[in-house]
């Protein structure tokens, strides 16, 4: 089974909600314009100033995404 690799963008401030939730939507289009498969796209608010977007996406495509979408970080997803 291939691993899974979770690509994360943080977002900071008083807006960090409502721009991790608006990454969200390219992180989808983009998905669908390239036809590339992913297991999830999500935002986490981990606290009022400071939230996560994220895509899971599998080992073998993380290179695509990543340099087309320069995420902050990844880590391997559960």
């Amino acid at each position: 089974m291939e691993r899974k690799i979770k690509l994360i963008w943080d977002f900071k401030g008083p807006d960090a909600l409502e721009t991790a939730k608006h990454h969200c939507i390219h992180l989808k289009e983009f998905a669908q314009i390239q036809s590339l498969n992913y297991h999830e796209v999500a935002h986490n608010q981990l606290n009022e100033m400071f939230t996560i977007a994220f895509i899971i996406v599998d080992e073998s495509k993380m290179k695509i995404f990543r340099d087309a979408l320069k995420p902050h970080r990844g880590e391997l997803a559960d």
